[in-house]
């Protein structure tokens, strides 16, 4: 790999088009985009000086890509496939100051991200600036800044040790979780609540009644708009809803999903089966779950992401 180039202010490189309201904006942590382990660990146990000097000596020296690198990798990538496909921008932000970070823009350089537009907070939670920026997702391995954007309205997980999936795709491929991702966690609390019966008694009843918009209703608005740019054989996008639910309380979820004039291309209804094998099978590039301990199995197989929203992540 050749040296690295002089690093060029975002000025030097045009940003996506600003005015694009179908753009999809995802925004990122710089632990999340690159793996940063090694120089975390300095930082926790010798401070913040030691950390200063460890990345201005090593500035040239390009980071190891994170858990998340190919997923902003197969983003990206969606910006060349034509004029006609909504745009795709993925902002970075990150409690590095800038000078620290100049690691991480000159590693975003060296790999050919378009990645133009940053925030660096120095310490302080980089979560206020989501929104501004337009973003409908926020990955972060930091649980305090997920949680602070999704109460502010904002589709945000944080990003679990995981593992690449084995079987390679050229698709973009993501995978959610239903209840307290897509929709709302308003049949979970039955289940949480009165138990599984209960719960497919209350759905069944339910079946004709359209269920309330997760947190993550918006993010999959956006996809939507990029796969209807392409018939369906040739989308680069393809998406799954990995769910423990089953008959009958598949009816509801289904319904929704035609009310609402979204595209769900694989629906797996699992009955509370290990989501793990099936998400290597589907390839996903992530996966989006409320539950910490079905995320944290799921990442054993992909990259996966935990949304530490509604009632299973309550505080008792």
């Amino acid at each position: 790999m050749s040296a690295s180039a002089p690093f060029d202010p975002p000025a030097a490189r045009a940003p996506p088009v600003a005015d694009d309201a179908n753009r999809l904006v995802v925004a990122i942590s710089s632990r999340a985009l690159f793996d940063l382990s090694e120089s975390h660990a300095l930082f926790e146990q010798t401070g913040l000086d030691a950390y200063r000097a460890y990345q201005i000596a090593r500035e040239n020296e390009p980071l190891a890509p994170g858990i998340a690198f190919p997923l902003v990798e197969k983003l990206l990538r969606l910006n060349q496939r034509s004029a006609r496909t909504p745009r795709v921008e993925v902002i970075l932000l990150s409690r590095n100051s800038s000078d620290t970070g100049l690691r991480i823009f000159n590693s975003i350089e060296r790999y050919g991200l378009e990645i133009v537009r940053a925030a660096f907070t120095n310490g302080a939670p980089t979560w206020p600036y989501v929104q501004p920026f337009g973003a409908q997702l926020f990955l972060s391995s930091n649980h305090d800044d997920v949680a602070s954007a999704l109460a502010a309205g904002v589709a945000a997980a944080t990003i679990l040790p995981s593992k690449a999936p084995t079987k390679a795709s050229e698709q973009l491929r993501i995978a959610f979780d239903g209840d307290a991702v897509i929709f709302s966690d308003e049949s979970e609390v039955v289940n949480q609540r009165d138990g599984i019966t209960a719960f497919h008694q209350h759905e069944a009843q339910r079946a004709g009644e359209v269920l309330s918009a997760g947190p993550f209703h918006p993010f999959l608005q956006r996809l939507h708009q990029i796969q209807a740019a392409f018939p369906p054989e040739l989308s680069p996008v393809r998406t799954a809803l990995v769910t423990a639910r089953s008959a009958p309380a598949h009816k509801r979820v289904i319904l929704t999903l035609r009310e609402w004039g979204v595209r769900i291309d694989e629906a797996l209804f699992l009955g509370g089966r290990d989501k793990g094998p099936f998400l290597a099978a589907f390839a996903a590039d992530i996966f989006f779950d409320d539950s910490q301990h079905h995320a944290a199995d799921a990442s054993r197989h992909v990259a996966s992401g935990h949304v530490p929203h509604g009632v299973a992540n309550r505080k008792s």
